[in-house]
Parts: structure tokens; C-alpha cells; sequence
């Protein structure tokens, strides 16, 4: 199963949950739907913001070259993706038999709602993944750039290859007295 796919499917089962306690918990206390609803958003990210921080670190400490390390946005990105649509499919279809969740139409559950959890658990985790790769890399010691191979392989990509082989005729500039001879034949200062 690829990262993705189990963070997208634990995600979307922790919203589904999001989405019946709050259904269950407004009925039960209608003046205080406001902050239900804040609080149970503020926990899913919660639960994101530390699976973050826990990958952040694994991901640094496997790779203490920051160049080397995997690309965990978009690990998130799609997980949240799926979350969002999955959760939202499933809240529907509980929403046709258990009226007591706030659901709206399947397209709007797939497409607005879909949008707000990837949003809400892609943020949360990327903040967690800055944070957990913080924390290893506060404590690493200064890393070595070695270059693999010589200077010459990467000539064509290297932006600093040009400024390198203009040396030589600056020198030679600087030895004749300052003039150098135009194509045509004219000395200039």
C-alpha cells in the first residue's frame, strides 16, 4: 500500500468520525454548534499536524542531505485528496439513512468538501513535516557537499562554467596595459 493510500484512507474513516460526532453533538447542544464544529476541525488537523511531525522526522533522519529527502507534499497533497472525497462519498451515503448528519448533495460533498478536508490535512501536515525535519536537523552536524565525479560533467548545466573559463582572457587583458585589439583591427582603451 503506498504512503498515500493509508494516510488518504485514515484520514478520510477520522472525518467521516468528525462528521457524525458533530452531527450527534449539535443536535445534543444546538447553541454550542459553533464551537463543536471548530473544535472537532482543529483535533482532525491536530491528528495531521503529529502524523507530520512524525514523518518530518523519519524523512530526516533517514536523509541528512535536505536534497536527497522524499517528497512528502505531495504524499500529503494526494492524501488529503482522497480523504476529502472518500469522506465525503461516505457522508453522503450515511446521510441518506442517519438524517442527523449535515450533509449536502453528493456533488457538493465530493467537490467543496472534498476541498476543504485536502486543504485542512494537507496544511497540517506540511507544517508538521517542517517542523519534525526541524527537529532532527537543529541537532545534525554541518553536512559535506561532495561532489560526485569531476568538475567537467556537469559543464553544461553548471551556470558558474562560463564566469570560470573567462578568467584567463581578463588576465591577459590586465598584462597588455589595459588596450586589447577589435576584430577589425582598432585598439581600444
Amino acid at each position: 500500500m503506498s504512503k498515500w493510500l493509508l494516510r488518504g484512507l485514515v484520514f478520510a474513516a477520522l472525518m467521516v468520525v468528525v462528521r457524525l460526532l458533530q452531527g450527534a453533538l449539535i443536535n445534543a447542544w444546538e447553541t454550542q454548534a459553533l464551537l463543536i464544529s471548530v473544535t472537532l476541525v482543529v483535533l482532525f488537523g491536530l491528528a495531521s499536524f503529529v502524523w507530520g511531525i512524525l514523518d518530518g522526522r523519519a524523512d530526516a533522519a533517514a536523509n541528512p542531505d535536505p536534497d536527497r529527502r522524499g517528497d512528502l507534499a505531495m504524499t500529503w497533497l494526494l492524501a488529503g485528496l482522497f480523504a476529502g472525497v472518500v469522506s465525503g462519498f461516505v457522508a453522503w451515503f450515511i446521510s441518506l439513512f442517519y438524517n442527523n448528519v449535515y450533509a449536502e448533495a453528493l456533488l457538493n460533498e465530493v467537490t467543496t468538501f472534498a476541498a476543504f478536508t485536502a486543504l485542512v490535512t494537507f496544511l497540517t501536515a506540511i507544517a508538521g513535516v517542517s517542523v519534525g525535519r526541524y527537529l532532527i536537523d537543529r541537532n545534525a552536524a554541518p553536512l559535506e557537499r561532495q561532489r560526485e565525479g569531476s568538475d567537467t560533467d556537469r559543464a553544461d548545466t553548471d551556470v558558474f562554467e562560463a564566469v570560470r573559463d573567462d578568467a584567463q582572457p581578463t588576465a591577459a587583458v590586465a598584462s597588455s596595459g589595459g588596450t586589447e585589439e577589435t576584430p577589425n583591427g582598432d585598439r581600444q582603451a
